[in-house]
């Protein structure tokens, strides 16, 4: 059987994975001497690794990560009160399996967003959806959504995302339909998907920032239970920044 119409027909089935891989084995002497079924097998790994690579960019392109951050590159020597054991084990991400909640205070520049994004980023590379938000523009835009008629398809997108992470709480006081909107993103994703929020304040004032103590009650309620606290200390990361950083290493 002539090859190219073989190979149209494989990319006409969007297996373009398969198509490269036959190709690449035309090219290699001996690849007679492997059984049909030894050749297949590659040809379908090369198919099975395409599709993961492409899944693995959407998910990280749908993710809007703040910055290109990833476990790997995770400074563990700075005293910070970064545990290894407890980052490593996140990084499996088993809790986001499990729909809990990973909480992150510290103040200004001890990295809280860097691990947040490279939590995310871990996510995307085990084949989970994930979406950054810093808090005060996504409190905007579910306004913008109840305005315009949007606001059921961005909670369903939201509901429908594994790993939400929600960056800078507590930055600036909510006002009334911003902690509503915030109690009903909450809710959604109690016990039913995972989430993780950042703040610069202490864990125990949390709960001030809501402005009122029913809200509070409700959306600390959601975030608490099953959660998995992470409290950085030390002096700014920033610090020790060079001039001109890249911005894989800005808040490493």
């Amino acid at each position: 059987m002539l090859l190219e119409p073989t190979l149209a027909r494989l990319r006409e089935l969007r297996l373009a994975g398969m198509a490269e891989a036959l190709e690449e084995q035309q090219a290699v002497p001996d690849i007679l001497g492997l059984s049909f079924e030894d050749r297949l097998g590659l040809l379908v790994d090369r198919e099975l690794t395409l599709r993961k690579d492409r899944r693995q960019t959407q998910l990280l392109r749908r993710a809007k990560l703040r910055l290109q951050a990833s476990i790997e590159d995770l400074d563990f020597r700075s005293p910070r009160g970064l545990d290894r054991s407890v980052i490593l084990r996140l990084a499996s991400c088993d809790w986001i399996r499990r729909h809990q909640v990973v909480l992150i205070s510290g103040a200004t520049g001890t990295g809280k967003t860097y691990l947040a994004c490279a939590l995310a980023q871990a996510a995307c590379r085990q084949g989970l959806s994930s979406r950054y938000f810093r808090l005060p523009r996504l409190v905007e835009e579910l306004a913008l959504a109840r305005a315009d008629g949007s606001y059921p398809k961005l909670m369903d997108r939201l509901h429908k995302t594994e790993l939400v992470v929600l960056d800078d709480y507590g930055l600036t006081p909510l006002s009334h339909n911003e902690r509503r909107d915030l109690l009903e993103v909450i809710e959604d994703r109690t016990g039913r998907k995972a989430t993780l929020v950042t703040s610069q304040l202490p864990f125990e004032h949390w709960h001030d920032v809501v402005g009122d103590a029913t809200f509070a009650d409700a959306i600390l309620d959601g975030l608490v239970h099953h959660a998995h606290r992470i409290k950085l200390k030390g002096a700014s990361m920033r610090r020790k920044e060079p001039t001109n950083p890249s911005p894989k290493a800005a808040t490493a």
